[in-house]
């Protein structure tokens, strides 16, 4: 990179270089024909003052010509009379002015006779080389004087320019070169150094440490790197609790499932092998088998559900829900096992209409309820609201059961967890009802809190848009 930095950075310096000089000696040759004919245009002026236009014009241009000589390095000025007809009156060069040329047609002669001065560079057939000719009328206006002596522009100069000119090029080189050299510097070294840094990487150890560069760019570069570790770290943690998540939920669900299907193939042995004799006991051992059954069944149903709503692959079949006649349901349904608690069971609910899943909102009351119910004491209430709270539709589930303790609260969310596992095993529960309660509420993008204190009873708190985001799908 930095060798092709400071290849493109030179090449485009000895362009320039190249460019800067063709103009600063364009423009200087234009600087010394500007001068060259300010000074002609005044020798002009001077020989207009000392001609006597009534004598001999060709003896008086020869001897002005020679009182007009430079020094010997020079060249001579020439002067030259003409008519405005053009006709050659003088020419202080020609020996004979008669074979002369007509010269109206010259260039400079034109100039001259439609404005103040006229001036041209052209080569001489008469003296063989390029000469600058300048020409004004006289005084009197009826007679034009032009000038001329030899010019080469620059090339005589370009000799002499030229080395300080090839000289101070490579200065000019060398300089930049070594600015190149510590520009690019500048450059490459912050992305080593980020290179590096990046090199360090294995695995999940992603630990950087970037300086402030000079350059806002190389700053961004390390911020983005900073930004998208930090997103890479976050992902690997999560996919590491996902994974820990996901261990825990296997081995509580083999350590669920262990248990009833040990019982069952228990008393199928015993019943198999013919040690249980009266049919009373036989009728018992097939109840407690039936019930062990039904206890996986749900288990198993639950355990999918909880892997649908995770997995945003449970297929849901959306209605416009009437809440009131739903809680109604929930309650007939329970009304035995509060009954076998002692709990009476309590609701309180507008008249709300959602768009939801009736069988997801019935889980979730189903399982709030019941909970209420299960963990309650004889004679303790269970109180169910719901009403509208600005854009969401809020389910209130209290009880003034057991409560939950804080450390309890943290992790009763959690797959298998119970806060009392004794008389949940006796319920049936399976230790997910409220894991499925979460799931359900977070597929409609909304909230549940808890509030609870140990033996004074929990509060639930579910808080469900009207509005919701998710495509409807339809239900397998």
């Amino acid at each position: 990179m930095r060798k092709a930095l400071i290849v493109r950075f030179l090449s485009v310096l000895m362009l320039a270089l190249i460019m800067s000089s063709a103009v600063a000696y364009y423009f200087y040759a234009e600087n010394m024909l500007k001068s060259n004919i300010s000074a002609m245009r005044n020798v002009i002026q001077a020989v207009d003052f000392g001609i006597d236009y009534s004598e001999n014009l060709q003896e008086q241009v020869q001897q002005l010509a020679k009182n007009t000589d430079k020094d010997e390095n020079h060249s001579k000025l020439r002067i030259t009379l003409i008519a405005l007809d053009g006709t050659v009156l003088a020419d202080s060069e020609a020996t004979d002015i008669t074979i002369m040329d007509n010269h109206l047609e010259r260039e400079e002669i034109r100039m001259a006779l439609n404005s103040e001065y006229g001036f041209a560079v052209r080569y001489s057939d008469t003296l063989k080389i390029n000469m600058l000719y300048v020409a004004s009328t006289s005084s009197e206006g009826n007679v034009i004087i032009r000038m001329a002596e030899e010019f080469t522009g620059l090339e005589e100069y370009f000799t002499t320019i030229f080395p300080f000119l090839l000289g101070g090029m490579a200065l000019a080189f060398l300089i930049s070169l070594i600015l190149t050299y510590r520009f690019t510097n500048t450059i490459t070294k912050p992305l080593h150094e980020i290179s590096d840094q990046m090199a360090k990487a294995r695995g999940n150890e992603l630990e950087f440490s970037f300086r402030h560069y000079k350059y806002e760019e190389l700053n961004i570069i390390s911020d983005t790197t900073l930004k998208l570790t930090a997103e890479i770290r976050d992902y690997f943690k999560k996919n590491e609790f996902e994974k820990n998540i996901r261990q825990e939920f296997f081995s509580n669900a083999s350590h669920e499932l262990k248990t009833p299907i040990t019982s069952i193939r228990g008393y199928a042995e015993l019943l198999d092998q013919g040690f249980v004799k009266d049919e009373e006991t036989k009728k018992d051992f097939i109840t407690r088998i039936l019930r062990e059954t039904e206890n996986m069944t749900g288990l198993i149903n639950d355990i999918l559900m909880i892997s649908r709503l995770e997995t945003k692959d449970a297929q849901v079949s959306f209605s416009r829900v009437r809440m009131s006649p739903l809680v109604n349901e929930i309650f007939e349904s329970l009304e035995p096992i509060a009954s076998e608690y002692g709990v009476k069971i309590h609701q309180e609910c507008e008249p709300i209409i959602i768009e939801a899943s009736i069988k997801q909102l019935r889980e979730l009351i189903m399982n709030l309820v019941s909970n209420g119910v299960k963990y309650n004491k004889p004679g303790g209430d269970v109180w169910v609201s719901i009403s509208k709270k600005a854009e969401n539709m809020e389910i209130l589930v209290r009880d003034n059961g057991m409560g939950i303790s804080k450390d309890d609260q943290q992790r009763v969310f959690g797959r298998f967890y119970r806060v009392d596992k004794g008389r949940s095993k006796r319920s049936g529960g399976t230790g997910l009802g409220l894991s499925i309660v979460k799931h359900i509420v977070e597929f409609y993008e909304g909230e549940i809190t808890l509030e609870s204190e140990l033996g004074k009873g929990s509060t639930f708190k579910i808080l469900i848009p009207f509005e919701r985001k998710q495509q409807e799908t339809d239900e397998s």
